[in-house]
């Protein structure tokens, strides 16, 4: 008996419901016939945050801010990790400024903070920029594995 994962859309955010031995494949949503994974971080807003925080597949959010140094040293790494992670873990990101809503929702108190939630759960947190060896340990030392 296979088991499948819930994967939300980054298009049109719907979400669909993929084996997980189709995982790496070139999934479809089945809404808008778009690809499920684009190897980068979504951008994401208070409408449509909830949809992939509560979807099976891990998220790992960075809150972040136009006008913040680090935020933007630290964009380049947080791509590069999106192209080396999906589709196992979706990355995305989330404009504080113009998200306010969200960032008050969770507390961010310090940018960048990079946040993972899995089923709608926050499962980690961690404030500052990372280089890319760092931050693919703390995100891999921070989901349970899989059983």
């Amino acid at each position: 008996m296979s088991s499948s994962l819930i994967v939300t859309c980054p298009h049109c955010h719907r979400k669909n419901r993929i084996p997980t031995e189709k995982l790496a494949g070139e999934g479809k949503c089945g809404a808008c016939k778009d690809t499920l994974f684009a190897a980068k971080p979504i951008d994401l807003n208070n409408n449509t945050f909830d949809a992939h925080a509560s979807a099976d597949l891990p998220l790992v959010v960075d809150f972040w801010a136009p006008w913040c140094g680090p935020c933007l040293q630290f964009a380049p790494v947080f791509t590069q990790m999106a192209a080396e992670l999906e589709p196992q873990i979706r990355l995305a990101k989330v404009d504080t400024e113009a998200q306010a809503q969200l960032a008050s929702r969770f507390g961010i108190r310090s940018i960048p903070t990079l946040i993972i939630f899995r089923q709608g759960k926050e499962i980690a947190r961690m404030s500052g920029a990372l280089p890319p060896a760092q931050f693919k340990q703390w995100v891999q030392q921070s989901l349970p594995k899989a059983s």
